[in-house]
């Protein structure tokens, strides 16, 4: 019976961690997995790959992977997309796997503004892999596999997932809102109810031209601040704000994040009277025509800063030609503006 009951306290105390979803301190190279609005924001087809590797120096390390592909089609003025996602979570193999499809419909408002509302449907997946999973009477006995009863009411949680966002942008200005999980799915492993909170984000960014001289014309440079605040449920919030500096083809970022202004907080039900600061990112970006790659570290400014290692990311875009871009198509082709995070014509981020 004890060991029923430090096994399901074990599930809980997971299912409260799996309960915040994983983040990517380079949100501007996620762009699907931060707003459906942004689904086809370029005007070709578009594959984004993320990596993220967080606290390597302790046990319950995170290790995150996102894909996504999107597309644009000009005469329905209609993005679409597909983004999966994979989470691990310590040595106990603790995994949350999604899939979904994403929507976004571009609406003119003026000649230089876009609203471009979205929508995304998925299905996720998240449990323990009981292979990796050692209870007290596997290590007494030095044998495979335990006895205890409650193992067997440990079952995979599937559920359905609904998310939407909105984004009003033009080429150098763009504001958006977005909630995931809006249907709260059941994530629980033994039966009970353990609900999926809401996942709010708050975006925005502009981007800054600087002087652009005769001896620049090739390599023009702006900075590019932006911000994206996170709340997802009762016990967390988390506010990114920073800025890159751009020259082609090399981008340089330095980040914040943390609540500098929230003075106490509640996480799996322990108290903090402190500043609640996570860390500073560095980052660094190289663009290549149609393809980018980037890097970022977080140097982790908490009490973790000397035993978690901070966290390592890397991104690639891939942007597929599909259409000549002779002047005058090119003009034809695209109807709509897009941010243009990059000088590259084409990319938001």
């Amino acid at each position: 019976m004890k060991k029923i009951l430090l096994l399901t306290f074990g599930l809980l105390l997971a299912g409260k961690l799996s309960a915040q979803d994983p983040q990517f301190s380079q949100f501007y190279n996620a762009p699907l997995y931060l707003n459906p609005g942004f689904t086809g924001i370029t005007p070709q087809q578009r594959l984004i790959a993320n990596h993220r590797l967080q606290w390597p120096n302790l046990p319950q390390v995170f290790s995150t992977y996102a894909i996504s592909y999107e597309m644009f089609i000009g005469e329905l003025k209609s993005g679409f997309g597909l983004m999966a996602t994979t989470d691990k979570m310590g040595t106990g193999g603790w995994r949350t796997t999604t899939a979904g499809l994403l929507y976004s419909y571009k609406i003119r408002v003026s000649e230089d503004w876009v609203f471009s509302p979205g929508i995304y449907f998925g299905y996720g997946q998240q449990g323990l892999d009981q292979s990796k999973l050692q209870l007290g009477d596997e290590l007494a006995s030095d044998q495979s596999g335990s006895n205890d009863p409650g193992v067997g009411r440990i079952d995979n949680a599937t559920y359905l997932d609904i998310g939407s966002g909105l984004i009003m942008y033009n080429r150098n200005l763009w504001l958006g809102i977005s909630a995931y999980h809006m249907n709260q799915p059941n994530i629980s492993l033994i039966g009970n109810e353990s609900r999926l909170p809401i996942k709010y984000n708050l975006h925005g960014g502009m981007r800054i031209p600087l002087y652009n001289g005769p001896k620049t014309i090739s390599k023009v440079s702006y900075l590019t601040p932006g911000f994206v605040y996170r709340r997802q449920g009762d016990t967390f919030s988390q506010l990114d704000l920073g800025v890159n500096y751009h020259i082609d083809p090399v981008s340089i970022g330095v980040w914040y994040r943390g609540v500098p202004l929230q003075r106490s907080f509640q996480y799996i039900g322990l108290e903090d009277s402190q500043v609640q600061q996570d860390a500073l990112v560095f980052s660094l970006s190289l663009l290549f025509n149609t393809f980018q790659v980037g890097y970022s570290y977080d140097f982790t400014i908490s009490e973790l800063a000397s035993s978690a290692g901070g966290a390592h990311e890397v991104s690639i875009i891939y942007e597929f030609v599909t259409k000549p871009f002779r002047r005058g198509v090119r003009k034809k082709y695209r109807q709509l503006p897009c941010p243009t995070f990059n000088s590259k014509e084409g990319f938001w981020n």
